[in-house]
């Protein structure tokens, strides 16, 4: 008979655990929480220090009933839930139910799961840890407190089924006060004028103008352009100054939570939520066959820490100096200061082994489980190597009084660049980031005149945010943690505050009018210093610096004014659905749109005597190429996947993953379809792979 029992999160993580620990342990899952705050109440007792009034979670009861079963023929219980804040409250509901005494050593913890790291930490189980199970009371009292007592009121004044959250009120006001400042953008006109040169042998470089004499001078009308022009006409070009640097370029740091999805979106093209679930796999383990059998391939992944144990640095400086010499070592170990407001509670989101290479797992992976580990390890071995050196040259030439300036930039010695490369939102600068060759110049050279290039351009407004820009602006904004990002984007879609526009989000109508009545009345619900500094309350509560009920009994009191005034003096909102040309096919009237967890569809207003609901197609504006009769629309696929279809669908049954593109293939007549190939659009026929670059 096994000595003990130990519980985890997972299913996956239980079979991963149980074979690393042997025939004396049985390893079950709780299948995550096991009680909760109930969802038909508030669940709270506010007059008695905000005693929450727990319930088993529906549908667990049998679970529940099996893991008391088995602690009943066990001699000890370790609860190994994940090493974070909920990670401990489900520890403490767990010791609660199974009646395990809180000064118990029962709490097991590990940052990775490995053979190693496993056993090690059953060497050295601990008490719950009732500072960090307080933290994630407070904070869950505190989010019922507030969706509790402003949800009911949005449902009578404005419409049933809406919420508000304290993170997720503050997420859609950033991308409100986005709009806002796009919406008030003014642009300004400017130009730049650049010389495209050749030095000896014709070789050709390029110099944009700086400015007159040695003052930079910006150009903001086609005038001063035309001064320009008239200043440097039959001027010689003559280099003035060469000026050669080295510039060192440092790697990126290893992942957290926030910087993983930010780069998963860019490289991968993840959604925050897909990328933390393929991170939870990899986590908590992958059959890799045989020899190796079920193995957790990277630390945990809910982390604010930056920080690497110096086993993996090791481990890491072993590994560079095999594949590239020690050259590509830092001259010392790289050491990094958590950034201020980080819980610091792990380490940095690295693979378990950086021996374990992509290319070596590519087999034992899925696709996206591969591209996911291959962006984490390549991230972890590139900040442990050496800085890449850039060779910058920077030339000004002269003529007459205008002066003209050229930059290039060469890898002297490419470091980390080996391996790794962050990405970036902003495409025109990767593109600068690229070689730019200069030939050989000398002061006093004369260069060639090909041709003077005058482009007018206009400033442009903000961007709006992607999941990744959002997922920054949350972390650098200090509002809410690792674990609650990924959840919170994924709330206010659902609840159609936001829309997802061609990867970007789109205040809905919907989302304005909560926001501003929320504003009016709750102000400090979005306040974003307030949120952040409730934010380090939390983390002083975890750390047993504050009592959480103290916290709570502060924000409380005013807030439970303000909802007394809201409930007497908030308007009532009527939303009128925008109404469409098309008319019902079953009943005749005219659709309305509606906004749903994956945007916008058209309605039949008629609900519930007719319920014809249909998805929007957005025309592409090319025919069918296999029916000729209906036109290629973009769809999307269950998993919310863009594709392009034909408009007579089931008739028809021409799909695309590409877009198609309205001019045939000049060879073949064949359809075009856009495609991205080494980050240029391409255009290629499907027929007889004809290409050509998008202009």
């Amino acid at each position: 008979m096994a000595d003990s029992l130990v519980i985890v999160e997972s299913p996956a993580k239980a079979k991963t655990i149980s074979k690393y620990l042997g025939k004396n342990y049985i390893v079950k899952a709780s299948m995550g929480h096991v009680r909760d705050l109930p969802k038909s109440q508030l669940g709270v007792d506010v007059e008695n220090n905000f005693e929450p009034k727990y319930i088993t979670v529906r549908g667990k009861g049998d679970l529940l009933k099996d893991l008391r079963d088995a602690s009943k023929k066990v001699k000890k219980i370790y609860l190994a839930a994940d090493p974070d804040r909920e990670g401990e409250a489900i520890a403490w509901h767990l010791a609660h139910y199974l009646k395990v005494a809180l000064d118990e050593e029962c709490r097991v913890v590990f940052n990775e799961i490995t053979k190693q790291a496993v056993k090690e930490a059953f060497k050295k189980p601990r008490k719950i840890n009732m500072d960090l199970v307080n933290a994630q009371q407070a904070r869950r009292v505190l989010d019922r407190l507030v969706g509790y007592g402003i949800s009911p009121l949005l449902w009578k004044k404005v419409r049933k089924g809406l919420s508000a959250g304290r993170v997720q009120s503050v997420a859609v006001k950033l991308v409100l006060d986005r709009e806002k400042e796009i919406r008030s953008f003014v642009p300004e006109e400017y130009w730049t004028v650049t010389a495209h040169l050749l030095a000896e042998k014709d070789e050709p470089f390029a110099a944009k103008f700086y400015g007159y004499g040695k003052k930079k001078v910006e150009l903001k009308s086609d005038q001063e352009v035309n001064e320009l022009l008239d200043s440097i006409k039959g001027k010689r070009f003559t280099v003035e100054e060469v000026k050669k640097t080295d510039r060192k370029r440092n790697p990126s740091l290893p992942f957290i939570t926030s910087t993983l999805q930010q780069e998963a979106a860019r490289k991968c093209n993840f959604r925050a939520q897909k990328t933390m679930s393929i991170a939870q796999q990899l986590y908590e383990g992958i059959d890799l066959g045989k020899k190796q059998g079920t193995v957790g391939l990277i630390t945990y992944m809910r982390t604010d820490s930056t920080r690497i144990s110096p086993t993996a640095q090791d481990e890491a400086k072993q590994y560079i100096t095999d594949q590239f010499g020690s050259s590509y070592l830092p001259s010392s170990p790289r050491v990094t200061k958590s950034k201020s407001g980080a819980q610091d509670a792990h380490e940095a989101i690295r693979p378990s082994s950086v021996f374990r290479t992509p290319d070596d797992l590519k087999g034992s992976l899925s696709r996206d489980q591969y591209r996911l580990y291959k962006l984490i390890w390549e991230r972890f071995v590139a900040s442990q190597m050496a800085s890449a050196v850039m060779d910058v040259i920077t030339a000004d030439l002269r003529a007459g009084d205008a002066l003209f300036r050229a930059t290039g930039s060469k890898v002297k010695f490419p470091g980390f660049m080996k391996v790794y490369i962050e990405g970036t939102d902003d495409k025109k600068k990767e593109k600068e980031d690229d070689d730019v060759v200069i030939p050989p110049l000398e002061p006093g050279q004369v260069v060639k005149k090909k041709k003077i290039d005058p482009k007018q351009h206009f400033t442009q407004p903000p961007p709006r945010y992607t999941e990744a820009r959002l997922v920054r602006a949350l972390e650098e904004n200090g509002i809410g943690r690792p674990s609650t990002y990924a959840p919170t984007l994924d709330t206010i879609q659902k609840r159609g505050y936001v829309l997802l526009e061609e990867k970007k989000f789109v205040p809905s109508e919907l989302g304005e009018i909560v926001i501003e009545m929320i504003s009016e009345f709750f102000p400090e619900v979005l306040n974003i210093e307030f949120t952040a500094n409730m934010e380090q309350d939390l983390d002083l509560v975890g750390d047993g610096e504050i009592d959480w009920v103290a916290i709570l009994d502060r924000f409380y009191e005013k807030f439970r004014e303000r909802l007394t005034f809201a409930e007497s003096e908030m308007a009532e909102v009527e939303l009128q659905d925008e109404v469409s040309d098309e008319e019902c096919e079953k009943c005749g009237r005219l659709m309305v749109y509606k906004h749903g967890r994956f945007g916008k569809f058209l309605a039949c207003p008629g609900f519930p005597d007719c319920r014809n609901a249909k998805p929007i197609l957005k025309s592409t504006g090319v025919v069918c190429p296999t029916c000729k009769q209906g036109e290629v629309v973009e769809r999307k696929s269950k998993k919310s996947r863009v594709f392009f279809g034909c408009s007579r669908y089931p008739d028809c049954d021409f799909v695309s993953w590409d877009r198609p593109v309205s001019r045939p293939c000049p060879r073949c007549q064949g359809l075009m379809v856009e495609k991205k190939k080494k980050k240029e659009s391409m255009l290629v026929c499907t027929e007889c792979h004809y290409e050509e670059e998008k202009n």
